[in-house]
């Protein structure tokens, strides 16, 4: 079943007398449990391909179809609510609340959903996420107790919360170094491995690509090459050296 399927989608912004545009009929499917990396230089519309994708943004033209429904011309409080329940966003910037512990980051989607959880289960689900990236035992900590990798690691956390269906990660090794980079990708693939989630990753980076399944290379635009990938795999490491990252 494709998760995302984008029917020729443009995007025309107007700025003064001209018209740019960002994205050139665009037809793109993404199936379930596909890591695509989605790669591209400043400029050739990635960035406003992942607004799209997000539901932050609507095509000038064409459809896009998220988990078989039409969500190209819904209301902004209906797009809000599929971006909470559907999407989970992993920003190159962490977005972490500074004086908040990391379980108390994760929680904050849940204090959208509807109905109203009790505190109680918002706590257990947060607690579940940071399980599942390797961070239960850095749960009270905040951000400033945290080092880079976690910080991400709490906000991949942050975005597997409420059980979304699909993951889009915006450069999110930008602010990283090479090391800490890899075991980021790491857990990407473990989320992938596990759940079975489908992860879109948008990146300049052809090293960070080269994790995915499918790697997808756009250019003023309009999508230039999309081929499968045999991803690469991260050096082994042992476990308690992989949690001080």
């Amino acid at each position: 079943m494709s998760v995302i399927s984008l029917q020729a989608v443009t995007k025309v912004y107007t700025l003064g007398d001209n018209r740019v545009h960002a994205l050139r009929g665009v037809n793109l499917d993404i199936e379930e449990g596909e890591f695509v990396a989605i790669v591209g230089p400043s400029g050739s519309g990635k960035s406003t391909m992942m607004h799209i994708l997000g539901c932050l943004d609507r095509p000038t033209d064409g459809t896009y179809l998220l988990n078989g429904k039409d969500v190209s011309s819904l209301s902004g409080a209906e797009l809000a609510d599929i971006r909470n329940r559907q999407i989970g966003f992993v920003f190159q910037g962490f977005n972490l609340l500074p004086r908040t512990t990391a379980v108390e980051n994760v929680e904050i989607p849940l204090l959208y959903s509807r109905p109203v959880l009790p505190a109680a289960e918002r706590r257990a689900r947060a607690m579940k996420a940071l399980e599942v990236v390797g961070l239960s035992n850095r749960a009270e900590h905040q951000p400033n107790q945290l080092s880079g990798g976690q910080q991400q690691r709490v906000a991949i956390a942050r975005a597997l919360v409420n059980q979304p269906s699909l993951i889009l990660a915006d450069e999110p090794t930008g602010n990283l170094d090479s090391k800490t980079s890899i075991d980021v990708m790491r857990a990407l693939q473990d989320l992938r491995a596990r759940l079975g989630i489908t992860i879109v990753l948008i990146t300049h980076e052809l090293e960070i690509a080269a994790y995915a399944t499918r790697i997808i290379a756009v250019r003023d635009g309009a999508i230039l090459s999309d081929r499968p990938n045999t991803p690469q795999e991260p050096p082994a490491e042992p476990a308690a050296a992989a949690a001080e990252v």
